[in-house]
């Protein structure tokens, strides 16, 4: 695998440039956008990233045939932004879009309202409910929707009214009717596809395969062209086409040279089976090689520990560790938000965003899409945005003296 990485790499610019020459595949209508969801009274918006709100009911008012929704879980509050979007997939329903939703099986018995609503409003929307637990032992964590097969959004934002108001999130909106996109609708049709058996062992997806290289080219809104390539987990259960999350974020730590930046909800290489060492000695072994290694985490993260093995990761050159402390909204706590929420890895020009959290279990056992971009420009917007947060006044680093207890994310 290792051999063949660097094989591919080394062929890249060669079999674009002959992609380009003899096969007119993609043109400038394909857009990879970024998008982010900002907590309300927080200083970290980027004027120049539109808020998920906005793309999310442009998309689906777009919305002429399908619309295909597999998410962790959906949980709306009246009169919140997540009502409008709610509301505007059942309008979507009444003039006559399919709509078909995925949600997990153990966050649907917290959360049933919701979609329930949703299925009652219109013969049109109809659910799945899938035990991804009996088939890989996690769960659906995934958060994505497709727009009629030519338009794809994912991300670290959840069907959860915090995740647009309170709730620190990036994600990608992608434009186009071309290969990429077909890859994550075959995820979610085979999904659905399991759903309707939820066994534990059936699960075949169809072979279909691509024609381009490795790395598909669309353009950023950033200004330039760019090199992507969709990647799933878990490693069992994945695309044919679509490299596994870990194997593609293994790569870019492994073949770094100046500056890893991570910004996760969670870091934590300790499973129920021990320590999992892959991802923590392949960011050691860069920072020993000189390469600077910054991860920020939120301050949910901040368990004993979690907080010795972060103490025990800045004895190494070049590796910093910082949590983020999103302050309580001036109308009271809210549980389950006031969080930095975002999931994504940027190592040289190369950035990786999805939807897993840093551990074992999301790698190995749950259902995450992701998706690499090759891009100096995109790369340094992403970096920009870690930097913001890096450098504001809600994060604080982790020092080998210091104390530090993880926040309450409910009302026990």
């Amino acid at each position: 695998m290792k051999l063949k990485k660097v094989i591919n790499w080394k062929l890249f610019f060669l079999k674009t440039f002959v992609v380009f020459l003899l096969i007119p595949v993609f043109s400038y209508s394909q857009n990879v956008e970024l998008v982010e969801s900002i907590p309300v009274e927080t200083t970290l918006d980027n004027p120049d990233i539109r808020n998920t709100l906005g793309v999310w009911l442009e998309m689906i008012n777009s919305a002429q045939k399908t619309l295909e929704i597999e998410q962790f879980y959906i949980s709306n509050e009246k009169g919140e932004p997540l009502d409008t979007v709610l509301n505007a997939i059942v309008a979507a329903a009444k003039r006559g879009v399919i709509v078909r939703i995925i949600v997990d099986g153990e966050m649907y018995r917290t959360y049933p309202d919701d979609v329930t609503w949703m299925e009652l409003q219109s013969s049109n929307i109809s659910k799945h409910v899938i035990d991804f637990k009996s088939l890989a032992g996690g769960i659906q964590h995934a958060k994505f929707f497709i727009v009629d097969g030519k338009e794809l959004f994912f991300g670290s934002q959840n069907f959860d009214w915090r995740a647009l108001k309170h709730i620190h999130e990036l994600g990608v909106r992608i434009s186009g009717d071309w290969d990429l996109i077909r890859i994550y609708s075959d995820i979610f049709n085979e999904d659905w596809k399991y759903s309707e058996i939820n066994d534990g062992k059936t699960w075949s997806l169809p072979i279909y395969t691509i024609s381009g290289p490795d790395f598909m080219i669309y353009k950023s809104i950033y200004g330039d062209s760019i090199h992507v390539k969709p990647t799933i987990s878990p490693k069992e259960f994945y695309h044919i086409n679509g490299d596994k999350d870990l194997d593609e974020i293994m790569f870019m730590i492994k073949y770094s040279t100046t500056e890893i930046t991570l910004q996760f909800l969670s870091y934590n290489p300790v499973t129920k089976d021990g320590y999992w060492d892959e991802v923590d000695a392949a960011l050691i072994s860069a920072s020993k090689r000189g390469v600077k290694v910054k991860l920020i985490v939120s301050d949910w993260n901040l368990g004993k520990t979690a907080v010795e093995h972060f103490k025990e990761l800045i004895q190494y050159p070049n590796f910093e560790v910082r949590y983020t402390e999103i302050p309580d909204h001036s109308g009271g706590f809210i549980p389950f938000a006031r969080v930095e929420h975002c999931k994504f890895i940027t190592a040289d020009s190369v950035t990786w965003i999805g939807t897993s959290n840093m551990s074992y279990d999301y790698f190995y056992e749950s259902r995450n899409v992701g998706l690499v971009v090759e891009s100096e420009k995109f790369t340094q917007r992403v970096r920009d945005i870690f930097y913001k947060s890096w450098n504001s006044e809600y994060a604080h680093p982790i020092e080998s003296t210091g104390e530090y207890l993880p926040r309450k994310r409910n009302h026990d």
